[in-house]
């Protein structure tokens, strides 16, 4: 698949880093470093400007690197960039360790990934087929 890209930033083109990947690396795009305090929260800029066939979206997600050892992860996850979106993508990462996180211009922050999507038709009905599970749900299996 092609996707027209307009590429703002002072890096490369996000690009899959394996053979296997499914996400390309997003990079902050800033003239100066961002210190991000514990439960603090900001818009990262990133320079790029996509656009999206319809019928797909683009999905940002948190890196699990930066997760399980910084405590850095995003909100609003996944963000959506629809179809039909021309504005910069900008990444909401927030800060949930017990120390202060520099982001640096350049800095690998959320990956993207783009996938097909479907619009739903809604059939309004009086009840819905029965299941087993039923309305269980919120922990209803258990934990073990």
């Amino acid at each position: 698949m092609k996707i027209r890209i307009v590429n703002h930033s002072k890096h490369p083109l996000p690009a899959y880093e394996t053979v296997a990947s499914a996400g390309m690396d997003l990079r902050a795009n800033l003239d100066a470093a961002i210190v991000l305090k514990p439960l603090e929260r900001v818009l990262v800029p990133t320079g790029l400007f996509i656009e999206i066939p319809i019928g797909w979206e683009a999905q940002i997600r948190p890196r699990s690197g930066l997760a399980i050892n910084k405590g850095i992860t995003l909100l609003n996850t996944p963000g959506t960039i629809d179809a039909d979106y021309r504005g910069e993508i900008k990444v909401i990462v927030v800060n949930l360790s017990t120390e202060d996180f520099v982001i640096s211009n350049g800095e690998r922050v959320a990956q993207m990934i783009i996938a097909a999507h479907e619009k739903a038709e809604w059939i309004e009905v009086d009840e819905l087929i029965e299941t087993p599970r039923g309305t269980g749900g919120f922990g209803h299996t258990g934990t073990k």
